[in-house]
């Protein structure tokens, strides 16, 4: 590709030189991804005790590095099997695009992998020695994810992997931690977070469908088609919403957690920008409105449960 049009590609992308750069290489819209499952298992935890807040920053600090990281492999190893190039839509673009050497990255994501495991170690020596396992077993998972012989990204087990580590596996840790306990009611009311977080990946595939497809992914988008991946999306928000309202009903949240529900505008967006759209760069809206569903979905979740903390709807 000609400067000039690797210009175009930046200009529509709206892709701005120097910090921007290295922040668009941690790809800030999936770090959402990272802090709501970390502040809702803390929210649960404070609803029975008081909280350690240094346990929380540590423990939302490892979560978003392990995030940027795995982001980090993403971007390097897309790079190196030639997925990615300078038309490639939504992808940080620090290597393709910002002419950042791959080894930097590599170095980068291998750096923050290391700050992590040293995090990992307070949080061990404050609660068990058991989440140092499972820290390991997880960053395991990000760096599979594209990495190794055969990617996770690669097949139609990307939405469950992330939203399981990312949703499910991360609330129940940042609970736990604070709590030293696990119940089931912990993991029932992780599911909506677990699937909007993978939602987002799935959001990811349906943009990227046709050159994943032409690079040998076989993603669940791939395998379900354009439409089919829109109507399995709009299922995935709906399964979301319908679990909280259930929850809700029997009493395992409060109900203040009807809030939630305000997030359904965002779901809507993301849902309407994919439906009669072809071209990847028309569907970053779809795509940024879904990582937003879970943003706000999470943030009111959070948020609800602290107020019924303090103010006790009955």
């Amino acid at each position: 590709m000609s400067s000039v049009q690797n210009q175009n590609v930046k200009t529509s992308l709206n892709e701005r030189e120097g910090f921007q750069v290295w922040w668009r290489l941690l790809r800030p819209h999936t770090l959402t991804a990272a802090f709501v499952p970390v502040f809702v298992g803390t929210m649960l935890a404070a609803m029975e005790q008081s909280i350690n807040f240094w346990l929380f920053a540590a423990m939302l600090l490892a979560s978003i590095l392990i995030q940027a990281a795995t982001n980090m492999f993403n971007e390097y190893y897309d790079y190196k099997r030639g997925l990615d190039n300078e038309n490639s839509v939504g992808i940080g673009g620090t290597i393709v695009r910002d002419g950042i050497r791959p080894n930097t990255v590599m170095a980068l994501a291998i750096s923050f992998f290391i700050i992590a495991g040293i995090l990992g170690i307070y949080i061990c020596a404050a609660s068990s020695w058991w989440i140092a396992v499972i820290g390991l077993v997880s960053m395991l998972f990000g760096y599979l994810y594209t990495g190794g012989p055969l990617p996770i990204a690669y097949t139609p087990f990307g939405e469950i992997t992330a939203g399981f580590f990312m949703g499910t596996i991360i609330i129940g840790i940042s609970y736990y931690i604070q709590t030293e306990a696990i119940s089931s009611e912990v993991i029932i009311v992780s599911v909506p977070v677990a699937i909007f977080v993978g939602s987002i990946l799935l959001a990811n595939n349906i943009r990227d469908r046709v050159g994943d497809a032409e690079n040998g992914r076989n993603t669940l988008a791939i395998l379900f088609g354009h439409k089919g991946a829109i109507l399995f999306l709009t299922s995935l928000f709906a399964i979301a919403f319908i679990w909280t309202g259930v929850l809700v009903f029997l009493g395992i949240l409060p109900l203040w957690s009807l809030i939630t529900f305000f997030s359904v505008i965002k779901a809507r967006k993301a849902i309407q920008g994919f439906i009669g759209k072809q071209q990847p760069l028309e569907m970053m809206p779809a795509m940024v409105a879904t990582a937003q569903t879970n943003t706000i979905y999470g943030l009111l979740l959070g948020l609800s449960l602290l107020f019924h903390l303090y103010l006790p709807l009955g």
